[in-house]
């Protein structure tokens, strides 16, 4: 039916141009976009219905095409009003257009809103579901799950298909902890310092969609050995004024969000302000280690509670400007600030045994704060120029991003009878992470069966990191400055690089894309306690491909291939040595060497009648000099003309190899037109291969089960389930405990959207 009445479009699109030929001068154009209101997905073979002022019958009518574009031209000077729509959206009718002599309108995008239309006792439902899969990359549209419209990126990214969020609020992707996140497609210095704290930042109900790239083309940088997790910040281009306010409370976490749009013909202005704050939380600590040297077993035992709070706030400024068909300009500038505190107290017992005499055994308290809080400044232009060849595009873009932050912390340990203290320290740790990048990307269509994309980037990395460190004299009870500890990093990396990739057909049965990216890294360091260090430059080549084939019956069937590289980054590299507790300390390795992976992935998809969809992914990845970080206990540790005692020192270090094999599947099933379930399963195993002390090696099964379940009560009324299990995993020196969570959400709807 929908193939029929396209064919009626465009033979009368095709006649009515036809009689009118001979006047194609002089006459008015118009064209314009159709595209889904929530998720920006185009929408093809949507209905453009033309008429003049007054008149009921249709001056002319066309179709979108794919990409969702429609061009109606050869009109006489006149008002007209337009009406577009499609099967399961809202009809959309736009008023007041004026045509002249010549005029050319871009109408830009027009949206149109899924509903609920109800035909004889059957509901018909048209929006986009909730995970799309494409030839590159996964789509999870958040805007579209009512349980992600709290919390924050953290909770969002648990519901994703192949992607693991763990206790702590660490991320994988497909077991694999080297993942490049952008945020509209663009790096930003929020993640420079903790990738954790960043993402506890991001209010969720301001994520429209998370785009999951397991297997990223030449065009994308060749960092992350996990892949690239891209989320896209909501964003709306409706005519006229428009805005929305969010808010959300609980006893864990509250959120807030403000945004206003602005967009009058060619020019679109959006601003943001968004926040949240983790009111005062108390967890409950305990440790228990053990370590055995020769005739000596030294054991620590601790116990404690904590108080841990956080806040932050984004906001920015963007605009749109369609200079003209051919060209447009895009800018943007976003402030994220965000800030942690943390004070406990601990009780600890240290007690050691030689050849089964009792040493020592000590009792102690512990009272330690830190403190962390990170401001960064993101500034984009990008241009974009199109030509008269369809597809054919050239893009510039600059972003730049201001990165500081600053960690503090202050220890002290005293006896537990007299609570007087007989030691502590205190070090203040400002940073700075400054990035620029410059981007130019060209497109090429040769024909309909090929598209050459090349380009050219650089990147320019500069970190500084100061440590001021303080030890407390016991005669006096004030701080003195630890010279020996103190420290200043200035590390600079730049990053060269070019790319070619095609997208063709090869005997009309498989889509093929393909390419290569050339990197020349260059970095350097300098050390104040040690001097300048001249850090060899190198090259990465980073080959790629997918495989893709189509079936008649919505099947496809795709395998890829990608080489990447991870590098350290600034809390990798950071050589601030963390004491707040002294008997487990931690800190950065300047000389991490990048992490090279070669990433192998058979996906499978499957689309149903009804609306069931099926997607399974098996994967292959193999990670050389693998980082991970590394604890090694030392019964005394001397930092510079200090002497600390039973101490487990935990840093990042090139551990050997990682080989993950695995595989994922998620689903979605309507049971009727109310109730739809969708489940994401993701099953791996691990093995780390210990190159650093000779073994051992680890081997661990693991994964991660979800199920969500949505229900439409009424027609303003919806409610949503969701729950996740995540197992427990076997790291390089201990085991990651199993959790379970789960969360209920119920919306109702106001007035007409």
């Amino acid at each position: 039916m929908k193939f029929i009445l396209t064919l009626l479009i465009v033979f009368t699109t095709f006649s009515i141009k036809a009689q009118n030929n001979s006047l194609v001068q002089n006459r008015g154009k118009i064209n314009g976009r159709v595209v889904d209101s929530i998720s920006r997905v185009p929408i093809a073979y949507a209905g453009v219905t033309l008429y003049q002022d007054g008149n009921d019958n249709p001056v002319n009518v066309a179709a979108s095409d794919q990409k969702g574009n429609f061009s109606i031209s050869n009109l006489a000077d006149g008002n007209y009003r337009m009406v577009v729509e499609f099967l399961s959206y809202k009809k959309r009718i736009i008023d007041h257009i004026v045509i002249g002599k010549s005029t050319n309108l871009s109408l830009g995008n027009i949206l149109l809103a899924s509903i609920q239309t109800l035909l004889e006792s059957v509901t018909i439902t048209g929006k986009v579901p909730v995970i799309e899969n494409k030839i590159d990359k996964l789509v999870y549209n958040a805007a579209n799950d009512l349980t992600s419209q709290s919390g924050v990126a953290t909770d969002v990214l648990k519901k994703v298909p192949q992607i693991t969020v763990d206790i702590d609020g660490n991320v994988e992707l497909q077991g694999s902890s080297g993942i490049r996140f952008l945020i509209n497609g663009k790096p930003s210095s929020i993640f420079g310092s903790s990738i954790t704290d960043a993402l506890q930042s991001i209010p969720a109900s301001q994520i429209k969609t998370i785009e999951v790239i397991t297997s990223p083309g030449a065009k994308y940088d060749a960092a992350g050995t996990g892949g690239i997790i891209n989320i896209i910040l909501k964003n709306n281009n409706i005519q006229g004024i428009n805005g929305a306010v969010n808010l959300s409370a609980g006893t864990r976490l509250e959120n807030g969000s403000v945004n206003l749009n602005v967009k009058h013909g060619n020019l679109g202005l959006s601003t943001f302000f968004n926040g949240n704050s983790k009111p005062n939380t108390t967890t409950i600590n305990s440790i228990n280690r053990r370590s055995v040297f020769s005739d000596t077993i030294n054991d620590l035992t601790q116990r404690g509670n904590s108080d841990v709070r956080r806040k932050g706030f984004s906001t920015g400024f963007s605009f749109d400007w369609t200079i003209n068909k051919k060209n447009s300009l895009t800018g943007s500038v976003g402030y994220d600030f965000f800030k942690n505190a943390n004070t406990s107290l601990t009780n600890q017992q240290i007690k050691v045994q030689k050849s089964s005499a009792l040493i020592t055994d000590d009792y102690s308290l512990l009272n330690s704060v830190n403190h962390s809080k990170e401001n960064s400044l993101d500034l984009s232009l990008e241009y974009k120029k199109t030509f008269q060849k369809e597809g054919q595009e050239l893009g510039i873009q600059i972003t730049s991003g201001i990165g500081r932050d600053d960690l503090f912390y202050e220890q002290q340990q005293s006896d537990i009878n007299t609570l007087v203290p007989f030691s502590g320290s205190n070090s203040k740790n400002p940073g700075k992470d400054n990035e620029t990048e410059i981007v130019v990307d060209y497109t090429y269509p040769v024909n309909e069966n090929l598209t050459i994309e090349t380009g050219a980037k650089t990147i320019i990395n500069t970190i500084e990191s100061n440590v001021f460190m303080f030890d407390l004299n016991n005669a006096t009870k004030e701080y003195t400055p630890n010279l020996s500890q103190s420290n200043k990093l200035d590390y600079t990396r730049n990053v060269y690089a070019y790319y070619l990739s095609g997208t063709f057909k090869l005997f009309n049965f498989l889509d093929i894309k393909s390419g290569l990216r050339y990197e020349r890294t260059t970095a350097n360091a300098n050390y104040s306690q040690v001097g300048k260090i001249q850090l060899k430059p190198y090259n990465t080549f980073a080959p790629s491909f997918v495989l893709s084939h189509s079936f008649k019956n919505k099947q496809t069937l795709k395998l890829s291939y990608t080489y990447r590289i991870e590098r350290p980054d600034y809390e990798d590299l950071n050589p601030f040595l963390d004491l707040s507790d002294p008997r487990n300390a931690s800190t950065g390795n300047p000389d991490l060497k990048p992490e090279i992976g070669n990433n192998f992935e058979l996906g499978f998809n499957k689309a149903y009648q009804k609306g069931t969809n099926l997607t399974i992914a098996a994967f292959y990845r193999h990670n050389g000099h693998d980082i991970k970080s590394f604890s090694t206990f030392y019964p005394s540790l001397t930092v510079g003309d200090s002497i600390y005692q039973n101490v487990t020192l935990s840093t990042r270090l090139n551990i050997g190899e990682e080989i993950q094999k695995g595989i994922s599947i998620s689903g979605s099933i309507p049971f009727s037109n109310k109730v739809t379930m969708r489940t994401n399963m993701f099953f791996t195993n691990q093995t780390i291969i210990n190159k650093y002390t000779g073994g051992p090696n680890v081997n661990g099964f693991g994964y991660r089960l979800n199920l969500n379940g949505s229900y439409q009560i009424k027609q303003n009324w919806a409610a949503e389930l969701f729950g996740n299990y995540n197992s427990s995993q076997k790291s390089i020196q201990g085991k990651r405990p199993a959790f379970f969570s789960y969360n209920l959400a119920v919306r109702k709807q106001f007035l007409n959207k």
